[in-house]
This record gives C-alpha cells, structure tokens and sequence, in this order.
C-alpha cells in the first residue's frame, strides 16, 4: 500500500525543512542519550531516563526580518509628543538573533536547554540505534514467527488501495470484446450518417433507431463492470533469518582487580542489553576462566567471585568444544567478546595464537577483544604498553583476521569503546584506519 500525502505545506514552512528539522532534533537527543549512559550505572541503562537538549536546537528553522536595520513606517495615532514629519530614535537592541527568552542564567525561565523524559524503550531505542552485529551473513536460516507479508496473486475483494489497475482493466477489455459492446467508431459513423441525410429521408428512422439500440446495448454492457475488479492480494509469511550466537569470555583471575572486574562486567552488561535488544534469535554462551574455563549461566557469569592463575587457552578451548557440539560455523554466525587485563603465561602464548588461526577465527564472523587496565591508565583506544596478551592478538589482528582489539581504563569511555567494536562498518573502518 502506498500513502501519499498531498497535503499543502503549512505557511512559511516546507516539509523537507521540518524532515531536516526532525532529523537533526533526533541526532542531538541520541547524542544527549549517550552522554548521559556515560556516568549511569550499566543497570540503570534499561530504566527510564531525562536527558537535556540545548534550546535553539528544538526550534524550527525561520526567516524575519532584522529589526534594527532597513526602513519602517510607522501609522501613530492621535499624541502630545510626536507631530507629522518627526524623526523617531530607532529602539535600541534588535540584531536580527530573533532569540528569545531570559537567556543562560540558569533560572526559573532559562531557556538554555530543553529537558523531556523518555521511557525505557525510547531510551534503549536512541541508545542502540545503529549498532549491529558485525558481517552477519545468512548461513542456514531459521523459521521464525510469522512477521511478513508477501504478493499472494488477486482477488475480487479488497481495499480499494490494493485495486489492481491493469489487470482490471484487461478484464473489461476482454469482457466488452466478448459481449460486443458498441465502440465509440460505431456511434460516430451513424451520427455522421444522420447529419448527412435530409429531415425528410426515409432511411433517417431507420438510422436513428440503430441509434438507439446501440445506445441501449452500450448501457447494458458497461465500461468496467464490479465482475472485472481485481486487488492485488498479500499473505502473512514465515520470515527467515540468520542463526546466531554470541561467546562471551572473561578474565577471573587474580590479576584482574575489582575496578577490572567491574569494567568487563560493565562491557558484557551492555554487550548483553544490545543483544537481548536488537535481536530476538541472538543465543548467548557464558564462559569465565581462570587456568580453567567453564560454561556458566547469566547469574555466575556476572555474579560469582573466582581467582587463581591465568590460562587464557583454557578459555579458547572450552569455546572451541562448545561451538564443536553445539554450534556447526555451517549453520551458525559465531561472534566472540572477550575482555581481560592482559596478563598471560608466556608459554601459553603459542598455544592460544594455533587455536584462534586454526580453530576460533576461522569459525568466526567477528572477534571482539577488550583489555581493561588500571583507573589512572591513558584514555580508552589502543595501548601504549602492550601486555602479553595483547602482543599474541595483535599479530593476528595485522595478518587481516576478524579481530578487534581496544583497551578501557574508566567507566566513561565503555560506551565509546563498545561503539567502536560493535558500531557500524564504516565507523569501525575509520577507527582501525
């Protein structure tokens, strides 16, 4: 169905304006969502939020004319202080701003921003808006419920919308031709033959008669009949969509401090909010490691307190089985998040780099890795000092594999990060470039 609106523009605005308007109003509101997910507390991501826009950017775009310039008449009535020909002081102020309100003093009528509350679902739609999963490519597809429409052949009832023009109109085309409904020559040519005959002709009511009845026939056999309508007919469809599943690995061991913790947990938090968000078919693995790795549920992975030593092959290996049982890279598009300090036995190194080129990246469409470090570390990005950990990824990352490497010291820059491993493709490109 196709709406189109032929409403005329209202006076001295256009649509586009106010389509350019909306967009730019939407863009300063996503930006003021992301600032303040910023200094939230990740739990409080899904509840309801204020956030603040500045107010010139709320206001419609308009053209007026600059009072404190150009010629003005003026029609005063009846006074004791001016007479015809005065010249009158121009009013101080003017400059053609057209602002209005008290300006920033931050008070009662301050107009320097626009506060509004959104709900959960404005929040959380503003807030993820144009993340994605990366390369996601339709491997086997997986029936879901039924959410499409698709052309379905026609039918001879239906909204007047759907009415199928051609296929109409070819059914009138066949219908006249079968029953020999008069055609516009026929009534042409005896109209002529009447005008040429005299008032007195004996043939002339013989011709208006024939006239006649094929004025009456063409009556019975109407231009398009209700039997030739015919509307375009849809059917709801299954809608295939990829299989997906996302390995989300973390660092318990005893190097990682509690401000590394809670980072990690932070990224996987949001990483888990995006996922549960923008896709209903997105299966989650959990796997924390110390020197052992373990599948765990949701409540373990960011409840439970663990430490011991470093094995981070111990994680890949236990990833590698479960995508072996459970997750055939056929069938599925397998993306890994793994977040860690860095630190990593040095004997282990080789042993982690054979199992991603071999086993893990091979099998994945996108590989996410996330090194947390010390609260007084530099800004989030890549790393100055490359930890042992991060000199075993970043070969692999040079050599063109789908890997992605960023490290995070504070709360604030999470969101960023997370933007740039999980944000558009030509956002992640610029970054990596």
């Amino acid at each position: 169905m196709h709406i189109v609106d032929r409403r005329l523009n209202p006076g001295g605005k256009s649509l586009p304006n106010r389509q350019r308007f909306l967009r730019r109003v939407k863009d300063m509101a996503q930006r003021a969502v992301r600032e303040s997910a910023r200094e939230k507390d990740i739990k409080d991501l899904g509840k309801d939020g204020r956030i603040s826009v500045p107010a010139d950017g709320v206001r419609e775009p308009r053209f007026s004319r600059q009072s404190g310039t150009g010629l003005q008449d003026y029609i005063i009535p009846g006074n004791k202080t001016y007479v015809e020909g005065d010249r009158i002081e121009r009013p101080p102020g003017g400059g053609g701003a057209g602002g209005s309100g008290e300006g920033g003093d931050g008070g009662e009528n301050s107009e320097d921003a626009f506060h509004f509350a959104l709900t959960r679902d404005e929040f959380l739609e503003l807030f993820l808006d144009d993340l994605e999963l990366p390369d996601l490519a339709k491997r086997r597809l997986s029936i879901v419920e039924t959410e499409g429409l698709r052309r379905a052949g026609y039918t001879v009832s239906g909204s007047p919308a759907n009415l199928a023009l051609t296929r109409t109109l070819r059914n009138s085309m066949s219908r006249r031709i079968a029953l020999k409904r008069p055609k516009l020559e026929e009534f042409a040519l005896l109209e002529a033959q009447i005008a040429e005959v005299g008032e007195f002709d004996p043939i002339l009511p013989e011709l208006q008669l024939k006239l006649e009845a094929l004025r009456e026939r063409s009556k019975r056999i109407p231009y398009v009949d209700p039997l030739d309508l015919r509307y375009r007919r849809f059917e709801p469809y299954p809608r295939p969509i990829a299989q997906a599943v996302m390995f989300c690995l973390m660092d318990v061991s005893g190097s990682m401090t509690e401000h590394m913790k809670d980072l990690a947990k932070r990224f996987y938090i949001l990483l888990h909010i995006f996922l549960t968000r923008r896709y209903k078919h997105v299966e989650i693995v959990f796997i924390r490691h110390t020197d052992k790795a373990t599948e765990v549920d949701e409540e373990t992975f960011f409840g439970s307190r663990e430490t011991g030593g470093t094995l981070v092959s111990s994680a890949l290996v236990e990833m590698k089985r479960v995508v072996t049982e459970r997750y055939d890279p056929n069938d599925w598009n397998i993306y890994a998040a793994q977040a860690s300090d860095g630190d990593n036995v040095s004997s282990d190194g080789p042993t982690s780099t054979e199992l991603l080129r071999a086993h893990i990246l091979p099998a994945c469409q996108h590989f996410a890795y996330l090194e947390v470090g010390d609260e007084n570390g530099p800004r989030a990005g890549f790393v100055e000092h490359r930890t042992t950990l991060w000199r075993t990824y970043e070969v692999l990352a040079k050599a063109g594999e789908p890997l992605a490497m960023r490290k995070v010291n504070h709360r604030r820059d999470i969101y960023p990060v997370f933007r740039e491993l999980f944000g558009p493709k030509d956002a992640r490109a610029e970054v990596e470039a």
